[in-house]
């Protein structure tokens, strides 16, 4: 794991630039960032061990190196194998192959241009792999001139290959693709009515009302819809700060 993350929030529109930690000025820890600052991190680590890796400095730092040098293999195995199982293919050999790792960028791709939710598009994406009818549902996310409906094709005619049905494919990607993300807005949200005017006033009902729908987040529930929905124009929080 990495030792720090530094996104700070979860993003709404997906953007691999997307940053929001106000110190965080020259995005060093944006999303796409991750990896690399995961390994710088590790490094960091690395270096706090090497008086107990071997009795000279030379020979510890040949050993760290060794370890560190499979990280970047290691990363991208694992992130495919996750990414595949988003959009409901199944990792082999622990990875995935690069064609299918061919049609997870080329979504991507195409959420960043049409800055469809992240949380919710992949959560329809399993709707979708059950019905095709709710393809429509997931081409509404992506802003206007993004046509998605070629890669549904392909991502369609791909799942044909997997085995197993098309209900349990769905069942499978719904444990993985959460319906619920504590959204930046409703923790502001939260936070100002708990605050309140200072002088004691606060009201924790709308943070207890979030605790309680995230001890879920895989689940559908109707009294938390609001909840999952991305924030409305104006609700956008843009900036977090780590005392939040």
């Amino acid at each position: 794991e990495t030792i720090d993350f530094g996104p700070c929030a979860f993003m709404d529109a997906y953007h691999p630039e997307a940053v929001f930690s106000s110190i965080d000025r020259d995005g060093r820890y944006a999303f796409a960032n991750q990896p690399g600052i995961a390994h710088w991190n590790l490094v960091r680590f690395a270096e706090t061990l090497l008086p107990l890796l071997a009795s000279s400095t030379e020979e510890a730092v040949a050993v760290a190196e060794a370890a560190l040098n499979r990280f970047g293999a290691a990363f991208e195995a694992a992130y495919g194998a996750s990414l595949g199982r988003k959009i409901g293919l199944e990792p082999k050999d622990g990875g995935i192959a690069e064609a299918d790792l061919d049609i997870v960028r080329g979504l991507l791709t195409l959420m960043a241009h049409g800055k469809a939710d992240f949380t919710l598009t992949f959560r329809r994406l399993a709707d979708a792999a059950e019905d095709a009818s709710a393809d429509a549902a997931v081409a509404a996310l992506f802003g206007d001139g993004i046509d998605v409906a070629p890669w549904l094709a392909r991502w369609r005619r791909r799942l044909t290959e997997e085995p197993g049905t098309a209900a349990g494919r769905a069942a499978d990607m719904r444990t993985v693709n959460p319906w619920l993300v504590p959204r930046n807005h409703r923790i502001e949200q939260a936070i100002a009515a708990a605050v309140g005017s200072g002088e004691g006033d606060g009201d924790f009902a709308p943070f207890e009302r979030l605790v309680a729908a995230l001890e879920r987040p895989f689940e559908e529930r109707a009294e938390f819809a609001d909840l999952a929905l991305p924030p409305e124009p104006g609700e956008e929080v843009r900036e977090t700060f780590c005392g939040t």
